[in-house]
């Protein structure tokens, strides 16, 4: 499995994410990896146990097992459940009420859709009011050219485990997280769960409490991103519109009601 460690996305995932890379290469199964990790409160099994058309989010909530595939996704996704377990579960306890309340539709809920963008895609950002403030505005020259001495003192978490596997296929200019505003310290994995868990609920998700944020425009992220000149660009650094629909970056990877 090769991952580049050393990029800065990857800081809260390299000692524990290492780890279980390097079983995998020794040829330990996907699940059996995730399982040796240290406790969880799912317990990860191969693919197979889950039954075709059964849904996803449900069977981990009725039978604390987590599916896993080969590849980056489901490693990402494993690694996400060890270091966020109560926030994991929370997310995946909402899942599995709205599925039962609603079955699997064509279109998920507000819920749903929220769950699935912020656990896809999403990341948690603890930083300075100005640049959050820039952030929110879309002022792209004055949160990353203006405000840049600020960064040093702000700290980005990525959550989302397809994000993860974005970054680690192939960082891409327009690859963006959908970034909720800690207003705690991320001092530890811990504390971040803690943190995130008590405010997973369906009222505070359906609002959508998270904003779009182009990750390698964040300084010391991307060497391109030192030439200014990389912020110009309007196809990544959009202005902000009203209304705005919540999109992600996952539409390639599949599924799993």
């Amino acid at each position: 499995m090769d991952i580049d460690w050393a990029q800065p996305w990857f800081a809260p995932w390299r000692g524990p994410g290492a780890a279980v890379a390097e079983a995998l290469g020794a040829g330990t199964s996907p699940h059996d990896a995730l399982n040796a990790a240290g406790p969880a409160p799912v317990r990860f099994v191969p693919q197979e146990a889950l039954a075709a058309g059964a849904p996803y989010e449900r069977f981990i909530f009725e039978t604390r097992q987590c599916p896993v595939r080969p590849g980056l996704h489901d490693f990402f996704n494993g690694l996400v459940w060890h270091a966020f377990p109560r926030t994991k579960s929370a997310l995946n306890a909402l899942q599995a009420a709205e599925i039962a309340r609603d079955g699997i539709a064509a279109r998920r809920g507000p819920v749903r859709d929220a769950v699935t963008v912020f656990d896809e895609n999403g990341a948690l950002l603890d930083a300075p009011a100005p640049l959050w403030e820039a952030l929110l505005a879309r002022e792209w020259r004055r949160l990353f050219v203006e405000l840049r001495p600020l960064w040093a003192h702000a700290r980005l978490w990525i959550f989302g485990h397809a994000l993860l596997e974005q970054l680690a296929a192939g960082p891409r200019k327009g690859l963006t997280a959908h970034v909720w505003r800690a207003d705690a310290a991320l001092d530890s994995g811990a504390s971040a769960d803690a943190w995130l868990a008590s405010r997973c609920t369906a009222e505070v998700l359906a609002g959508k409490p998270f904003t779009p944020l182009p990750v390698l425009g964040v300084p010391g992220w991307w060497p391109e991103n030192e030439n200014f000149s990389f912020y110009d660009d309007s196809l990544v650094f959009r202005p902000r519109k009203t209304p705005e629909p919540i999109t992600t970056t996952t539409s390639a990877v599949p599924r799993r009601s």
